[in-house]
């Protein structure tokens, strides 16, 4: 039984995290010709576009790509409730859903710092993913640039970044728990 629920959360947490990143790709207005900007976009169409007919973007935010992040969130918390208890509540399933898209927001912020120091590390000359997770992470970055330059050409504040939205994460985790 848990290795069905393992893998019936992987398989939902992963496309959830792709709807988060279209989200996030199309607030960052990052590259939309950028291979990986592409695939997000491809691997997300055939549920964004129906719901864009409904719900448009407002502000410069793509509401239909977060509603699909919160119905995707709900269909993961309902399909491990039934597996697991045989039931669920309207109320249980729409506040662990709300949680689960905000925890996978959070993972999703951390993965791609870590990704995004790991090919500054080995990457040589132009890399496109290299670059749209430059385009996601700079505007965070850059308020702790002001307050924390680089030190002796080490920059510190990605590491900051990571710390504070573990911080973060663990608080809002408190909060909730």
């Amino acid at each position: 039984m848990n290795a069905m629920q393992f893998l019936i959360g992987i398989v939902f947490d992963l496309f959830l995290m792709v709807v988060l990143l279209r989200f996030w790709l199309q607030t960052a207005k990052a590259d939309f010709y950028n291979p990986l900007s592409q695939f997000v976009v491809k691997a997300t169409s055939f549920a964004v576009n129906p719901l864009r007919k409904i719900i448009p973007g407002f502000g410069g935010l793509d509401l239909a790509s977060l509603l699909l992040a919160f119905i995707v969130a709900v269909a993961k918390v309902s399909t491990l409730l039934l597996i697991i208890y045989g039931g669920w509540s309207a109320q249980t399933v729409f506040i662990t859903a709300l949680v689960t898209v905000v925890k996978e927001g959070l993972n999703l912020m951390f993965w791609v710092l870590i990704i995004r120091v790991l090919l500054s590390w080995v990457s040589q000359g132009y890399n496109p993913i290299e670059a749209v997770f430059h385009q996601l992470t700079e505007p965070m970055l850059k308020p702790i640039r002001r307050i924390l330059p680089p030190l002796g050409g080490f920059d510190l504040s990605i590491v900051v970044l990571i710390i504070s939205l573990q911080f973060i994460q663990i608080l809002f985790m408190d909060f909730i728990g």
